[in-house]
């Protein structure tokens, strides 16, 4: 894993963001001291997968019923 100073990290960020882009990893040092790494963005981000929860969730046919009065009196304002 290559070590770059500060100074060069400033003045080669472009390039250096490249070479991580491309898997490199690459350590910033200060006065010969590690104090970062560049590394590579992995995506973390989870796609929705439509139909995951089936056979687990039942949604009831009346679903869309309104309430019975005696259940609606707590919530109203």
């Amino acid at each position: 894993m290559p070590t770059v100073n500060m100074q060069e990290a400033k003045t080669h960020l472009s390039r250096l963001v490249d070479r991580a882009a491309a898997g490199e990893e690459i350590v910033i040092a200060k006065a010969g001291k590690p104090i970062a790494k560049l590394v590579p963005l992995t995506e973390t981000t989870r796609r929705v997968r439509f139909g995951t929860l089936a056979g687990v969730l039942r949604v009831p046919h009346d679903i869309d019923t309104p309430l019975p009065p005696d259940l609606l009196e707590g919530f109203e304002a």
